[in-house]
């Protein structure tokens, strides 16, 4: 378990090594030697109750001497480990200099989301998995911190109002529809309307932003920084139309027939939850997560006072699963009321796909970890209620097709969990509405809808990314789906 350090301690550190960096040119060993810039957050006790953001942010220092730790590698591999090749070397070394207008434009040629992005995607795994100084320690999370410093630039950038509008080209009067709001949706509109297309998202919900505003927590993202990026959208003269489910408030034949779009691109991600299939799913107190964050995010269900959806109150809540969903419910959870929350999960730490960030902070909150164990029934009281859940014991067999050792039950040993809620977060499949009602669309027998190399559909004119082809993915990943499919896009109308 990592332990908290106080934004205090960790301000007077980074302005110590600040000072040393003064009029010094530093070789790749010395860089290496440079201590990691931990990122401030605030104090356990407190956030766990509170929706305001959990990570605060690099200061100035923290930024400059992080930035510093890059040695500018000429094959330049952390590029290659980002979805949307942002040009990482270059930006850093404008933020090693203190320029951090000229970092968040250099970033901003490939990536138009960096706020986001900074904050929610699995740079470990990616960029920084292919970081030379993360090699060096043997730990992509010892790796220059790429995506703290992205974050901290475009905060910088909008905090000191120095955000411009994107140069959109000469109108081309070709129209563009955008089914879904999220980060692949967004990407995608971007990159065509700096093309010159007329372009138009359709968003099912009432708020545009996708898993960004229903999904991700407050406390991880904040959603005025969605919304802003949604206003430079807006401001680039991209439309937005919110509660227009296509498929069932118009078809998507009926967009490009009917209504004249000349292209369109599918982006309604993954959002049919997965269920465990056990006896006692259906009583009253048991929820997908998709749901339960969806009531919190997107709905305000902890603002009891002005929120229009019910609040389910519950003193032990029971979270199955154990990547980044179940983390964002567990802590979601104590948010909401929770006295004790649990996260139950079959295998062990070592396999759990959450970050290990994540994990670190719900750690730090409170929320109680079993392991090795799994669910075989919801039990109910005389009310239909959530009063327990029975779960069994595993011990960890040889590795499956994953790479994670495979649970093993060990026989008779049920034993149950008091509780009063129990969240399923075990995954999303794809919703089935897009292929129900849009004839000639091929999908997988998951429901993921079939593309090309370049992203397009069984249908000339349609293209699709993010989880609706990948199924459950990371928002970067989605976005380089998205811009994939924004370039065949731009190419095909150019010869239309």
């Amino acid at each position: 378990m990592s332990e908290y350090i106080d934004f205090k301690t960790l301000d007077a550190s980074a302005k110590a090594e600040f000072a040393k960096l003064e009029g010094k040119n530093f070789s790749p060993k010395e860089r290496m030697s440079i201590p990691q810039q931990i990122m401030p957050t605030g104090e356990p006790n407190i956030r766990a109750r509170q929706m305001t953001e959990v990570a605060l942010g690099y200061t100035k220092e923290q930024a400059i001497v992080e930035a510093n730790r890059c040695v500018q590698c000429k094959n330049q591999p952390c590029v290659s480990g980002c979805p949307v090749n942002v040009p990482i070397p270059q930006f850093i070394a404008e933020v090693a200099k203190g320029e951090f207008k000229k970092a968040i434009d250099i970033i901003k040629t490939t990536n138009l989301l960096p706020a986001i992005c900074g904050r929610v995607c699995p740079q470990e795994k990616q960029c920084q998995e292919q970081c030379t100084v993360g090699k060096v320690f043997k730990d992509s999370e010892k790796a220059v911190s790429i995506g703290r410093l992205e974050r901290f630039v475009a905060d910088f950038e909008r905090d000191n109002n120095l955000q411009t509008v994107p140069q959109v080209a000469t109108p081309t009067n070709k129209k563009v529809a955008i089914i879904g709001s999220g980060p692949a949706g967004l990407t995608v509109a971007a990159d065509v309307r700096r093309a010159g297309h007329n372009v138009t998202v359709f968003e099912a919900f009432h708020k545009a932003g996708g898993v960004m505003v229903y999904g991700i927590p407050e406390f991880r993202l904040p959603k005025s920084i969605v919304e802003n990026e949604i206003k430079m959208l807006k401001k680039m003269g991209v439309e937005f139309r919110t509660n227009f489910l296509v498929g069932r408030t118009g078809t998507l034949f009926q967009l490009l027939k009917e209504h004249g779009y000349d292209a369109a691109f599918i982006g309604t991600g993954a959002g049919l939850p997965k269920f465990m299939n056990i006896e006692g799913e259906n009583l009253i107190g048991v929820f997908s997560a998709n749901e339960y964050l969806t009531r919190a995010n997107l709905m305000k269900a902890y603002d009891t006072e002005k929120a229009r959806t019910p609040l389910y109150k519950a003193n032990h809540v029971v979270v199955v699963g154990g990547g980044n969903v179940a983390m964002d419910a567990a802590r979601m959870g104590y948010r909401l009321g929770a006295e004790v929350v649990d996260v139950v999960y079959r295998r062990t730490r070592e396999e759990m796909p959450a970050r290990r960030e994540e994990i670190a902070h719900a750690e730090e909150e409170g929320v109680n970890f079993r392991f090795l164990e799994n669910p075989v029934k919801i039990n109910g009281d005389e009310n239909g209620r959530v009063k327990s859940v029975t779960v069994l014991s595993y011990k960890l067999g040889e590795p499956d097709e994953s790479g994670r050792r495979s649970p093993i039950p060990i026989e008779g040993s049920e034993h149950d969990i008091d509780c009063d809620a129990v969240i399923v977060a075990l995954g999303n499949g794809s919703n089935p509405l897009m292929v129900k009602t849009t004839p000639g669309l091929s999908a997988d027998n998951k429901g993921h809808i079939a593309v090309n190399e370049n992203g397009m559909t069984s249908i000339e004119g349609v293209w699709a990314g993010g989880d609706i082809v990948l199924g459950a993915a990371t928002v970067i990943l989605a976005m380089g789906e998205g811009r994939k499919a924004a370039l065949s896009i731009n190419e095909y109308l150019a010869k239309k």
